[in-house]
């Protein structure tokens, strides 16, 4: 009993109580070993973790970044080579034109004209698909059968541009690229802001940078003028009251052009176009979309002003146009900066270019339906508040005594050749070639 009593004594209580102290604090420096060996593995996984997404993201990075080298539209000997050919010059004291907008209306006829005289030209377009990029394309298949090359870029791609002055020592720009149309402002308002100004300071710093600089024309617009009731517009008339977004982008892109002119001696000339119209138009048009639409069957909607009164326009013909736009190149004085920095007085010009003659909405359609041996199904309705003006008609007389301008095609014979482009074009006739402008 006495022994059994011991025993429990020792080991409720035993005789060496640090022995017990020893172990518990070996156990426990197990345990923390165990929780540390742990905790640092637990740390390592997930630096190894870390690295191992880092590693990952800068693979993929690469990849991201190698493959929009390879596959980009532009870059490479056999790329420089074709725009050195296209940009060079086939006439003694002929110009290297860049031209903007390439594939787009004006940009493809001005283009065309161009090369036929002789002149080097190469293109740039970002075929977007405000409208139809199969006409766009179509343009610049016609184009290349001329020897015309069309780089497919964006206006706003400062290396793109930096690389295409890098290679042709352009001596002159055609900036035609921009985001056409007044009722899409409401749907896209950023679009016009991009192209309309940001892809216009783009282009002016490429040209203030270059090593010659250029001399650059460019397109403004009509719409301008605004809500100007004095006619003819002239170009001395004051534009501070646009009545559409585009107009806005239109007279803020003259408020940069001059002081780039200005501050770096660019020599500018910027054109205000008059409803443009012809063969190889835009779709968005009106009297494309009219024509569309009466072959088709389709109600077309004619708009009107106030008090019922027929809105107006002066439609200009596509080959007036391009006279207009290349007597502004052959014109153009050399800009006169040199490494960013201006050396004197640039030249700076705007002008007029339109037919002097404003026809109504309704007298198109009349001649439309005379050219398609068809009638329209129409729709009279009030001008909604989208940015249109009830009418336009140009003073031409500065640009006839400083460029010789003198528009020759009335709007019965102009549109009496879109019409046979347009059948043509669209497989109406015998023919769906659409070839030749």
């Amino acid at each position: 009993m006495e022994k059994k009593m011991r025993d429990l004594e020792d080991e409720l209580f035993p005789s060496t109580p640090g022995k017990v102290k020893i172990e518990r604090a070996h156990a426990m420096n197990r345990q923390f070993h165990r929780c540390f060996a742990s905790t640092s593995t637990m740390f390592l996984w997930a630096l190894f973790l870390i690295a191992l997404t880092a590693s990952y993201l800068s693979f993929q990075s690469f990849v991201d970044t190698s493959s929009k080298y390879f596959t980009a539209s532009w870059g490479g000997l056999h790329w420089e080579r074709q725009v050195r050919a296209s940009a060079l010059p086939r006439r003694s004291n002929g110009i290297s034109v860049l031209v903007t907008g390439a594939a787009g209306f004006v940009g493809s006829h001005v283009s065309i004209a161009l090369h036929k005289r002789g002149d080097g030209v190469l293109g740039l377009d970002n075929f977007n698909s405000y409208y139809d990029p199969s006409l766009k394309k179509a343009r610049k298949t016609l184009l290349a059968s001329h020897g015309i090359f069309v780089v497919e870029g964006d206006v706003n791609d400062a290396r793109l541009l930096a690389k295409l002055f890098d290679i042709v020592p352009f001596s002159h720009v055609m900036h035609l690229a921009a985001q056409a149309g007044v009722r899409y402002a409401i749907e896209n308002p950023n679009s016009y802001v991009h192209s309309n100004i940001a892809g216009l300071v783009t282009l002016l710093e490429a040209c203030k940078a270059a090593d010659p600089q250029p001399a650059i024309v460019w397109a403004s617009s009509s719409s301008v003028y605004g809500l100007n009731e004095k006619v003819p517009f002239s170009e001395s008339d004051t534009t501070d009251r646009p009545a559409s977004l585009y107009a806005a982008t239109k007279k803020a892109g003259e408020e940069i052009t001059h002081t780039y002119n200005h501050i770096y001696g660019l020599s500018i000339t910027g054109l205000r176009f008059f409803t443009v119209y012809g063969p190889w138009g835009r779709p968005d048009m009106a009297y494309f979309s009219f024509t569309r639409n009466i072959l088709q069957g389709k109600p077309i909607t004619i708009y009107r002003g106030k008090d019922r009164v027929d809105l107006a326009r002066d439609f200009t013909f596509i080959d007036d146009i391009v006279k207009g736009c290349i007597a502004s190149l052959d014109t153009a004085e050399k800009s006169t900066g040199s490494g960013g920095k201006k050396r004197g007085q640039a030249q700076y010009r705007i002008y007029n270019l339109g037919n002097t003659s404003p026809v109504t909405v309704p007298t198109l359609v009349s001649l439309l339906e005379r050219h398609l041996k068809m009638k329209a199904k129409k729709n009279m309705v009030e001008m909604p508040g989208n940015g249109d003006v009830p009418f336009t008609h140009a003073n031409i007389s500065l640009a006839r005594r400083e460029l010789g301008y003198k528009p020759s095609t009335n709007l019965e014979a102009g549109l009496k050749k879109f019409v046979k482009w347009y059948l043509s074009y669209y497989g109406y006739g015998r023919s769906n070639a659409g070839k030749n402008l």
